[in-house]
């Protein structure tokens, strides 16, 4: 009897990931899936934070994914490795700040350590060719598998009869017959292979499951490299971008205003490691201050900060600055009139 081979399957969380590793399932192959944690997932983060989310599902999609396969997911974090990927692209940037080309060479190449470390065969991922202009187009294809290292081990089982035979296809241990000839933006026929697989519930199927593919963040995070003057980021540095309003008054301090009382309480985690301002006469936002500022930009930030509050039409509005040395102030302010607030201001 020959030994079963086995896959490690790239599963995001998406549609195209969970087909591609039921077809290589019902070919009679071991998958086993991976997942890459970057700290740039959308699924998760502000739904479970913000309440007008609450009625969105809050699972992990790559772990729901695997729970439908039947198969075990490693979930691997690699924040600090990708780090260089975002920064330094060698194929450069998408429409905003996505590195496609060189994020999908990285995962590629990281499956292929993990398949050699742990005795698998080959590797699928769920690309359908010409669906994404900067990673999936017919000529970029053959560039993840080169600079990936992964080269003939490299199966993408929903566009496989649109691209030359693979080792794990010439070898026999998947039939090329069974797989797929997929291209095109169009899911038509992914959301009909899921029916017949009796799959339903997916993710959204042209969803996409990366902040930077999101126009908004990305200028955060643009706006985050410019203030700093240089191109770094920590863990708690992209988190914050996904939550409040974020405001630039002037070039040497952001506020961070929270939207909803989930981000308020959100933010609360934060108190230790920037100064803050706090509406103590109405309800309102708790606001982050990223930056230096002195007694005269306290008050002028607290008005801004007012305006989003409950006080936002009184006449004054009592205000708690608390500064990073953990010296507290009140003072009463009037709140900015929304005339004076400048859209150039809005990150």
């Amino acid at each position: 009897m020959s030994t079963q081979k086995k896959a490690v399957a790239l599963i995001s969380g998406g549609l195209d990931s969970l087909l591609a590793a039921r077809l290589m399932l019902d070919q009679g192959i071991h998958v086993e899936g991976i997942n890459f944690y970057t700290g740039f997932c959308v699924e998760g983060h502000t739904h479970a934070i913000r309440k007008k989310d609450k009625a969105k599902p809050k699972r992990n999609n790559a772990l729901w994914s695997a729970e439908q396969l039947g198969i075990k997911l490693h979930i691997i974090d690699i924040i600090e490795e990708y780090k260089d990927v975002l920064i330094n692209p060698k194929h450069g940037y998408g429409a905003n700040m996505n590195p496609c080309l060189d994020c999908k060479i990285f995962m590629v190449h990281k499956a292929k350590q993990w398949m050699d470390e742990n005795g698998f065969d080959f590797i699928i991922t769920g690309e359908v060719m010409g669906q994404r202009p900067m990673s999936q187009r017919k000529d970029l294809l053959p560039v993840v598998v080169r600079e990936s290292g992964a080269d003939d081990r490299l199966l993408r089982p929903l566009c496989a009869k649109n691209l030359g035979a693979t080792l794990p296809e010439r070898e026999g241990w998947v039939n090329r017959e069974q797989l797929k000839d997929f291209s095109g933006r169009n899911r038509k026929p992914q959301m009909a292979l899921a029916a017949q697989f009796g799959f339903e519930d997916y993710a959204t199927p042209a969803g996409g499951c990366c902040f930077l593919t999101d126009k908004n963040y990305s200028n955060k995070l643009v706006d985050l490299w410019q203030a700093r003057n240089k191109k770094d980021y920590e863990l708690d540095d992209i988190m914050l971008l996904k939550v409040g309003r974020h405001l630039r008054p002037e070039p040497h301090y952001k506020l961070i205003v929270s939207r909803e009382d989930g981000e308020n309480k959100f933010l609360q985690g934060y108190k230790k490691q920037f100064a803050t301002i706090e509406i103590k006469s109405h309800n309102g936002p708790l606001t982050l201050v990223d930056g230096e500022l002195s007694d005269e930009e306290f008050r002028f930030a607290s008005r801004i900060a007012a305006r989003f509050s409950q006080g936002r039409d009184a006449d004054n509005v009592t205000v708690k600055v608390t500064r990073k040395d953990g010296e507290e102030q009140l003072f009463d302010i009037a709140p900015m009139p929304v005339s004076e607030i400048k859209q150039e201001w809005y990150i």
